[in-house]
């Protein structure tokens, strides 16, 4: 197993003008999950859009006279359910998180580029696993579409959600969850963590710190084969990241979907942060050879939307790598490497969206 996260348009029409592949999905169903979280279903287009538990969509939104592109993962699961899902939780000053719940309605369309994301994993009956997910907030949508798929499509495996929110009323899909914990009863156990929890609550309260964790852990089913997932707040996932080394867990059986980036500053080998002077970048995609020089505060992906230039870009915060392409020669220094993996930067891929070239002679294969 391998883990790698309008008005109304009549006709949903799949724009083929470029490698990647865009559509307008009719909303069909808007849902208030919560006070401050709403789910969002698209429906499918005559021709059906393949995707994989754990990735993402990025909705593309004119808002306040521009283009805003926002990358929000699928809830919903190819094999349980007919249309695609996301979940959209309102932030502070969230530009797109705040428009969709004031301004959507079903029946409108909205622009959609095809499914991506590598928080991904094959399903096969056989299997007999254990999948440990660890959710903080909006963080569980993702794990719905993991949590459902497996359930559905392997009858040997089971499931740990250990699930962080504030207090009951924040909990996203909390009836689904409880309806799907009595469906498959014994391969589904739940654990909720409330931060502010009433004076009868049974669970955990308080912060997911170290020594809950070590609490919880001692508690779910212990099989060989064991799978360790998370996506939540940075700080969760660095406790839940600092617990599973002391405990020795291999690497290879952790994965995780970050929604921001990191916090550490990225630097070159050499200690330097960036190029002194404009260099000249040369991007090959769908096709054509796009030649441009890239100032040394400004990313590449910037340079090229500000010249026209329209290259594939979701989060542009170095996370979702709607914008990865392959250095085929120079250098470029990453601001955020998160998104992707050590074998990824190996091969010599790059984001455009957080990338700076570092010398004059860099060229950068999308697609």
């Amino acid at each position: 197993m391998a883990f790698s996260f309008f008005k109304k348009n009549k006709e949903e029409k799949k724009d083929t003008s470029s490698s990647l592949h865009y559509y307008a999905l009719e909303v069909s169903e808007i849902v208030n999950e919560t006070k401050d979280a709403i789910s969002i279903s698209f429906k499918q287009p005559d021709t059906k859009i393949d995707y994989k538990s754990g990735q993402f969509l990025t909705l593309i939104v004119p808002v306040k006279g521009k283009e805003v592109r926002r990358a929000y993962s699928l809830c919903s699961s190819p094999f349980t359910d007919s249309d695609l899902t996301v979940a959209v939780k309102r932030v502070d000053n969230g530009l797109m998180s705040n428009w969709l719940p004031d301004n959507l309605k079903v029946g409108d369309a909205i622009r959609i580029m095809e499914p991506m994301g590598v928080f991904t994993t094959e399903y096969n009956a056989s299997n007999k696993r254990h999948l440990i997910l660890f959710a903080g907030g909006s963080g569980i949508t993702p794990m719905m579409s993991i949590i459902k798929s497996t359930l559905s499509q392997e009858p040997n495996s089971i499931i740990s959600l250990i699930y962080a929110n504030r207090n009951i009323e924040s909990i996203i899909f909390k009836d689904q969850l409880d309806q799907l914990a009595t469906d498959y009863e014994g391969r589904l156990h739940l654990i909720h963590i409330l931060d502010d929890a009433p004076m009868n609550w049974q669970g955990h309260s308080g912060l997911l710190n170290h020594d809950m964790l070590v609490q919880i852990l001692e508690r779910v089913p212990s099989w060989e084969d064991t799978t360790y997932l998370m996506c939540g707040p940075e700080g969760m996932m660095k406790n839940v990241e600092n617990l599973l080394s002391e405990q020795n867990i291999d690497k290879s059986k952790i994965f995780k979907e970050s929604f921001v980036a990191g916090t550490i500053d990225k630097t070159d080998d050499d200690g330097s942060s960036a190029a002194e002077g404009a260099k000249e970048v040369t991007v090959v995609y769908d096709g054509e050879e796009h030649k441009f020089a890239v100032e040394p505060d400004t990313t590449i992906l910037e340079t090229a939307l500000d010249m026209g230039i329209d290259l594939p870009y979701s989060c542009q915060s170095g996370l979702c790598t709607a914008c990865r392409g392959k250095c085929l020669s120079g250098k470029v220094k990453l601001d955020e490497e998160e998104g992707l993996s050590e074998a990824e930067l190996e091969e010599g891929y790059v984001l455009t969206c957080v990338g700076h070239p570092i010398t004059d002679d860099v060229v950068i294969e999308i697609g």
